[in-house]
């Protein structure tokens, strides 16, 4: 089965061709990272209207580059929630005419949902149940995936998502935006017992997260060696924040795991791509003799490959839509 498949949640837009849920024909990938570098963030408006005038090159040249005609796809699959509303309005209302136009079916597509999917992509060998930690900027969720499309959240964030931590911190070390990968390349560089940062416990659910205090903490550290005069051990705190960032995902992912008795850890979205995290969790799991599966880079990101991939086991579930399909800013995983 043939999908093109959309993904415009943010700031990448992206459309690929994938075949039953595993293979990528292709995948095309525009990024919008140096329109807003010079914001220090993703502005809304901008994202938008970077997606209108890229879409449909994008999806020309995904089915060129796949070596397929438009003829030979079977379904289109779109990521419609969650993420910023205008972005997701763009790529769904192309979906839909796509769909439309070549009489296919549609299929809506959770963002997280195409994060976890990522990992079928990368090891063909997985199939669930399994738990995921899905961490990206915008999302921080244990989930035990019972089956492709059966999922259940066991803990979350209370506030920020992981990503926004290092974003917001990688401003006030005056790093470039996005900010993952500069403060994982800064921490290297540092001592990462330099400062002593919250690794905060909320609430009765021992899996659920929170990182606002941890991001205030930072940028509370870094606002007093500017006021005092004292210098500032960028690398160090970099190193400190990478620290307790996976201090926090790491023990309850694995104590999770030890409850849920898969022998099968995944870890998916953008701040999977940091090399602390990755490496800690590398440990945990030859101590513990769970399997790891961490998608490489390149399938940590945003991307389209994703969303056909799950958009695949989406079909096969009989989750189609029609053409009243809308966009959400937020929606909950299962």
């Amino acid at each position: 089965m043939l999908i093109l498949s959309v993904e415009s949640t943010c700031d990448e837009t992206a459309v690929a061709v994938t075949e039953n849920g595993r293979r990528v024909l292709t995948d095309q990938i525009f990024s919008q990272a140096d329109l807003h570098a010079i914001y220090g963030g993703v502005v809304p408006e901008i994202a938008s209207r970077s997606h209108v005038e890229v879409i449909s090159q994008l999806a020309e040249r995904a089915i060129r580059d796949a070596g397929v005609e438009r003829r030979d796809l079977d379904a289109v699959a779109v990521s419609y929630a969650p993420g910023l509303i205008g972005a997701v309005l763009v790529g769904v209302n192309f979906a839909k005419s796509a769909a439309m136009a070549l009489r296919l079916p549609l299929i809506p597509v959770h963002h997280v949902r195409g994060h976890i999917a990522a990992n079928y992509i990368a090891f063909p060998e997985l199939e669930p149940p399994f738990l995921c930690l899905a961490i990206s900027g915008g999302n921080t969720l244990l989930v035990d995936v019972q089956d492709y499309t059966r999922l259940r959240i066991l803990g979350q964030t209370r506030d920020d998502a992981a990503g926004e931590c290092f974003d917001k911190s990688a401003r006030v070390l005056g790093l470039p935006y996005p900010g993952g990968a500069p403060i994982d390349a800064l921490a290297r560089e540092g001592r990462d017992d330099r400062y002593a940062l919250p690794r905060p416990y909320v609430g009765e659910n021992p899996y659920d997260m929170s990182f606002s205090g941890l991001k205030t903490a930072v940028i509370n550290i870094a606002h007093h060696c500017e006021q005092t005069g004292e210098e500032l051990d960028r690398a160090g705190l970099a190193a400190s924040l990478c620290r307790a960032v996976s201090d926090s995902l790491v023990p309850r992912t694995m104590a999770a795991a030890r409850e849920l008795g898969y022998g099968k850890v995944a870890v998916a979205g953008g701040v999977a791509a940091n090399s602390r995290i990755r490496a800690d969790f590398t440990a945990a799991c030859q101590e513990s003799g769970d399997a790891l599966f961490v998608p490489p880079m390149r399938l940590c990101g945003d991307n389209a490959a994703m969303i056909g991939c799950q958009g695949y086991y989406e079909y096969l579930a009989g989750h189609t839509a029609g053409t009243d399909l809308n966009a959400y800013a937020n929606m909950s995983l299962s």
